[in-house]
């Protein structure tokens, strides 16, 4: 599960946010009867061999203004030295983000936001490319406008039936420098503990560019911080759909 966040381009650019293309989610949710789709190529490239998620598919659906129904999953592709790549699909991700506290664009936002990582199936273990499972992630996102930077948090912890324990937590800040563009910069820090216990640090920058009102560009890269070299990259699309057939306006805070 990548995490940490902030940034966001909506039909129209409001309050910067976490969520895609960043690690860690926002208290943001699409409205009533909307979908936010996104559909990315992600990459962990390290020395010994690289990950790609090829690709990595992200559905919202809102159900009134504050409750957002999620379904992530990726098709990995795994290489690692001179051995043969493996690829197929991985855990997934369903959940549902309740935005239990807000107080308007400007003011506090803060959700719940649930998610169970499936377990992958048992070729998929033994490829590499997926884990045993279930495990319920539980964390929580706050975002609030300081000034003119925009700042989302977001922690949270595995509880494992199968699989390692993990914490998670992610700070994103960020600003709108014109009508259709986003930029922000991004902490993650992922810890497993294990056994046996390890720890990713990730200091990224990303964004989004409007394309048009249902249509945004999402981009990000990375490297680790503090631990062997890695580069982390997030490339793809947002695609915003109404329950009326149009695009929908700025998402509810």
């Amino acid at each position: 599960m990548w995490v940490s966040v902030l940034t966001a381009v909506m039909p129209r650019i409001g309050i910067a946010q976490a969520g895609p293309p960043f690690f860690s989610n926002d208290p943001g949710t699409p409205g009533n009867g909307n979908w936010e789709i996104n559909l990315a190529a992600a990459q962990t490239i390290e020395r010994a061999g690289a990950s790609y998620q090829l690709p990595q598919i992200d559905l919202n659906f809102g159900i009134g203004d504050r409750v957002q129904l999620t379904y992530e999953v990726p098709y990995v592709l795994q290489t690692a030295d001179a051995r043969s790549s493996h690829s197929g699909w991985s855990n997934a991700y369903p959940g549902v983000k309740w935005r239990f506290m807000d107080q308007g664009e400007g003011g506090w936002q803060v959700s719940l936001f649930p998610q169970v990582q499936t377990g992958s199936t048992l070729s998929a273990q033994q490829r590499g490319i997926g884990s045993p499972g279930p495990r319920l992630l539980l964390p929580v996102e706050a975002a609030t406008r300081l000034g003119y930077v925009d700042v989302d948090v977001e922690a949270g912890y595995y509880f494992p039936k199968r699989g390692a324990r993990e914490e998670i937590f992610g700070l994103v800040a960020g600003h709108t420098f014109a009508e259709r563009f986003d930029l922000a910069a991004e902490l993650y820090r992922d810890h497993s503990l294990g056994p046996p216990s390890s720890s990713t640090t990730t200091l990224d920058l990303g964004g989004r560019y409007q394309i048009k009102r249902s249509l945004i560009a999402l981009f990000m890269a990375g490297r680790g911080v503090g631990s062997e070299p890695q580069f982390t990259g997030y490339f793809g699309i947002q695609i915003l759909l109404s329950d009326y057939g149009r695009a929908w306006g700025p998402r509810p805070r």
